[in-house]
């Protein structure tokens, strides 16, 4: 049994797969989770060709069963959980009188309610790490639009800086036991979720790498448990917060 394990939501690709292949770097074990099985599929693979120790969970997240498997695999496979990356999250923009009712309550259950489920459902796991290593780290993809609501992305804005509160308050929770949060949040990001920033004249190489964001979280592990980073921005230069 691995000495430190991990899971990390919205794997396939992206921030999530950048993570994902930090922390196998770093030793941890992994349980990768997202919605479509055959880019998951090929995500794992391609980290187990590095010689990482990786269970993939293709689950639909907006539901509480599909949370509750994930978690349950992850015990099963890996007996111990110390890092708890909760990225995936989805982004639908519409001005405010064209907002679906179906779009609208993707976001809320992706992007937030599938966040507090996996912290109601790893919080024990959390707990043991914490007492046996003094601290367990949980990451939380927040966004830019968590700090300043943009317009278009209203929904997606308004779920990133829930996603900043509920850090500011699990912190407040669960910190004193040991178990750390950290909200990130940045700007655009080189992933194929930007291609509309991307077919608007933000191009590829003036954006954020995945790369900044892994290495970010590598620092997180990196810190003593007495260090608590609640929350860290990531701005593109010029693009003043």
């Amino acid at each position: 049994m691995a000495q430190r394990a991990a899971i990390v939501t919205g794997a396939s690709s992206g921030i999530g797969l950048a993570i994902a292949r930090m922390l196998g770097e770093e030793g941890y074990a992994l349980t990768l989770a997202a919605r479509r099985p055959d880019k998951l599929s090929d995500a794992a693979e391609s980290l187990r060709a590095d010689g990482f120790d990786v269970l993939d969970v293709a689950a639909a997240l907006s539901e509480e069963d599909a949370v509750q498997q994930v978690v349950a695999a992850h015990r099963e496979r890996h007996g111990r959980l110390d890092v708890l990356v909760n990225n995936a999250g989805v982004g639908i923009g519409a001005p405010v009188g064209e907002i679906q009712t179906k779009r609208l309550d993707m976001q809320l259950d992706v992007n937030l309610r599938a966040i507090v489920l996996f912290y109601r459902e790893c919080v024990e796991l959390l707990r043991a790490a914490a007492q046996e290593h003094g601290t367990a780290q949980v990451v939380n993809t927040a966004s830019i639009s968590g700090k300043r609501g943009q317009a278009w992305l209203s929904v997606y804005s308004a779920t990133k800086a829930g996603v900043v509160g509920w850090t500011e308050a699990m912190n407040k929770e669960l910190a004193p036991e040991g178990i750390k949060s950290c909200a990130l949040c940045p700007a655009f990001v080189d992933t194929p979720m930007t291609d509309f920033a991307k077919a608007g004249g933000v191009a590829a190489e003036q954006m954020i790498t995945t790369v900044d964001i892994a290495e970010s979280v590598r620092l997180l592990l990196k810190v003593s448990p007495m260090c608590l980073i609640p929350e860290i921005i990531f701005e593109r230069p010029g693009d003043a917060l």
